[in-house]
C-alpha cells in the first residue's frame, strides 16, 4: 500500500501548491532556470532534437498504438496460455484508451495552470497541469507492459517494467529540456500514472495452467 499512498500524497500536495501558487512552485522555477542555464552554457541541436522526440513519444500516436497492439498480442498469449478470459487484456487496452483523458483533460480545464512560457491561458484553452503526454505515456505503456508481463517470464516482465518506467521518464524529461512543461506538471502525472497501474496490476489477473486464472501482482 505504501506506493500508491505516497503517490496521493505527492498528487495531492503538488495540486494544492499549484492552487495556491505556494513556495513548492520555486522548484519548477529552479528547475527551469537550471536547464535554460545549461542549454546556453553547453548549445547542442542534438539535446535538443533529443528532448522533442522523447516528448513526442507521449504523443497519442505512438502511445495509444502501442497499447491497443499489446491488447491484442496479449489475449493471444493468454489464449495460448490456457486462460479462460483470454480476451480480457482487449478492453482493459481500449478501455485504457478512454480513461486518460478522463483524468487528464478535467483537471487540466480545472487548474487552468499557464506553461513554462509564461502565455495566458485563452478562453478554452486547457491548462498545461497535469502534463498530459506525460500522463499518455506512462499509463499507455505501463499498461502495455502489464498485460503481455503476465504471459511473460521474470526476465523478461522486469525488461518490460524497466522499458515502460523508463519511456515514462524519458518523456517527461523531454517535456522539461524543451520547455513544454513544469516539472510539477510531469510529476504529477507520474502519481496518476502509478496510482492507476498498481490498482490494475492489483485486478489482472494472472492466466494458469489448465484454464484457470490466478490473481497476482509482479509490482508489489
Amino acid at each position: 500500500m505504501a506506493v500508491p499512498v505516497v503517490a496521493a500524497v505527492v498528487l495531492l500536495v503538488v495540486s494544492w501548491q499549484v492552487v495556491v501558487d505556494g513556495p513548492l512552485l520555486g522548484v519548477d522555477r529552479w528547475v527551469r532556470g537550471s536547464v535554460h542555464t545549461v542549454r546556453r552554457e553547453f548549445p547542442s541541436t542534438l539535446l535538443d532534437g533529443l528532448g522533442h522526440v522523447l516528448s513526442d513519444l507521449g504523443s497519442s500516436v505512438p502511445a495509444i498504438p502501442v497499447l491497443l497492439l499489446a491488447g491484442a498480442l496479449a489475449a493471444w498469449r493468454w489464449r495460448r496460455a490456457g486462460a479462460s478470459r483470454w480476451w480480457l487484456p482487449l478492453p482493459v487496452a481500449v478501455l485504457t484508451t478512454g480513461l486518460i483523458p478522463l483524468l487528464v483533460v478535467p483537471a487540466k480545464s480545472a487548474f487552468a495552470r499557464p506553461g513554462p512560457l509564461g502565455e495566458p491561458l485563452t478562453p478554452g484553452q486547457w491548462g498545461w497541469y497535469p502534463s498530459g503526454h506525460t500522463a499518455t505515456a506512462a499509463i499507455s505503456y505501463g499498461v502495455a507492459a502489464l498485460l503481455l508481463a503476465r504471459v511473460a517470464g521474470p526476465g523478461a516482465a522486469r525488461v518490460l517494467a524497466a522499458g515502460a518506467a523508463l519511456t515514462a521518464v524519458g518523456v517527461g524529461a523531454g517535456l522539461v529540456w524543451s520547455d513544454f512543461h513544469w516539472l510539477l506538471d510531469v510529476v504529477a502525472a507520474w502519481c496518476l500514472a502509478v496510482s492507476v497501474l498498481w490498482a490494475l496490476d492489483r485486478w489482472l489477473p494472472r492466466p494458469g495452467a489448465g484454464g484457470r486464472q490466478a490473481s497476482g501482482s509482479s509490482l508489489r
